[in-house]
């Protein structure tokens, strides 16, 4: 039994039955942690020993046959942008503050509740405003599967750890992309979830924008993650479907009706291993008894729309921070808030309820004939680290040209997740994308550990690569 490829699922079944012990997983996640952390560089800060002595309790609550949870004695790691007490909250930002938060956030609160081991708090872009894995806190973080390439983002360091299994859930967001993103470029299992399913405090600067979910190795471990952190909190008042993931969903992909849709009815170059791995993927809901067909949603690509909102969020986030310091940001980052200063009131209002509201109903019809929809995640596997764009480029100027699938999910808010599908020929990992109607969180992880099931997991240990 090797403690490094044992999902939270597995573990909370061999704590129940006395054959491990947290304190032993404890020891062995940090050791690893701690091993890999100057190949990875996933952390912003680290944990030990905290860990053990929560540990320790956990062993007492497991032997004692009381666990807070299915979750007691897990360990786990927290994406930088949310709030956890007694540590600052950086952001990935080296300008912003420092002290130590008096509170948890919602989804700190709840995993603690349930009895969590907290690794550290991961690695992010500054203030999660690109789907990369470089800030100027904390430098480059890298991909497991080749230390030369980027994890993508902005939930870099929680992609990181989760393919090398450095904690067994990790909690990200997702504003544009940024769970799913870094999913499809580590190899592993990430949900973005209904829009107020889960409860965020303090309020994104990205506003309707941005959601909260898991970085996982399995679908059972993301599913088991939600049950603890979508419950009600009153400091959001946007949590309206918080305390339930909804309607059972069907017991199997059987007779559901799924849209297979390569590049959105645009013209997306994608990168044929991605093509051919995503439509085999794609296939194979077929052959589990779905009918499945090709078929486009009717809408434009929707990325104006986004940076109105997105150039907005970003100076709101910045709108505190002197001309020194804006010095030491991101120049990126700062030459978005530039441009969102200037957008007027009813351009936002604009993008945020007529237009963002008419591509929801556009996909609310959609979902009238098909209940899932498929895409590639993204149309190319992770490049070269420290890049906003890749080499060669066929995807313009902006990063949101190589990562067209994700956001227009973001802005009508439904739940999406990205499941690995396969390795391209030069061994980087691929991922499908699976869409649901809004509020339909049950039938993507159906759908999702349906295929799992199918596609299997390709399990990595070690980083391969080198950083040069």
């Amino acid at each position: 039994m090797k403690i490094a490829n044992l999902s939270a699922t597995e573990l909370a079944g061999l704590y129940r039955t006395k054959q491990l012990s947290p304190v032993e997983v404890a020891k062995d996640h940090l050791a690893r942690r701690d091993q890999h952390e100057p190949q990875i560089n996933a952390f912003v800060v680290r944990f030990h020993d905290e860990v053990i002595e929560a540990a320790k309790q956990s062993e007492s609550r497991w032997q004692m046959g009381s666990p807070l949870s299915a979750l007691d004695g897990v360990p786990i790691t927290i994406k930088d942008n949310l709030v956890v007490k007694g540590v600052p909250c950086r952001r990935g930002s080296a300008v912003s503050s420092d002290h130590n938060e008096p509170e948890d956030s919602p989804v700190a609160a709840r995993l603690r509740e349930a009895g969590t081991l907290l690794l550290g708090k991961t690695t992010m872009p500054e203030y999660g405003w690109k789907g990369l894995s470089d800030s100027p806190l904390t430098g480059l973080t890298r991909n497991p599967w080749n230390l030369a390439m980027t994890t993508g983002g902005s939930s870099a360091g929680a992609a990181a750890c989760a393919a090398l299994n450095i904690g067994c859930i990790h909690l990200g967001t997702d504003g544009a992309g940024s769970v799913r993103i870094p999913a499809a470029f580590t190899g592993v299992f990430g949900l973005k979830p209904t829009y107020g399913r889960v409860p965020a405090w303090p309020a994104s600067t990205m506003g309707f924008l941005a959601h909260l979910g898991p970085l996982t190795r399995t679908v059972d471990d993301a599913a088991r993650t939600m049950h603890v952190i979508a419950q009600p909190d009153h400091r959001d008042m946007n949590a309206v479907l918080a305390g339930s993931l909804g309607p059972d969903a069907p017991e199997s992909v059987r007779g559901l009706r799924i849209a297979w849709s390569p590049k959105l009815g645009g013209s997306v170059h994608l990168d044929p291993d991605v093509a051919a791995l995503t439509e085999a993927a794609a296939k194979k809901f077929a052959d589990l008894g779905a009918h499945v067909e090709a078929a486009d949603p009717d809408f434009v690509d929707p990325v104006e729309m986004l940076n109105t909102l997105w150039f907005a969020g970003a100076a709101l986030a910045l709108r505190s921070f002197t001309a020194e310091q804006k010095q030491r940001m991101d120049p990126g980052l700062v030459a978005i808030a530039e441009a969102g200063a200037k957008t007027s009131g009813s351009d936002y209002c604009d993008a945020l309820l007529l237009k963002r509201n008419a591509l929801a109903v556009t996909m609310a019809r959609f979902h009238e004939r098909y209940d899932l929809l498929l895409t590639p995640t993204m149309p190319l596997p992770a490049f070269n680290v420290g890049q906003l764009m890749p080499e060669p480029n066929p995807y313009g100027s902006e990063w949101t040209g190589w990562s067209p699938f994700t956001y227009p999910f973001n802005l009508t808010q439904q739940p999406a997740s990205s499941v690995p599908c396969g390795l391209t020929r030069g061994g980087m990992p691929v991922g499908l994308q699976i869409v649901g109607r809004f509020g339909a969180d049950r039938d993507v992880l159906m759908a999702s550990r349906a295929i799992e099931a199918v596609l299997g997991f390709t399990p990595l240990d070690t980083p391969r690569g080198s950083a040069s």
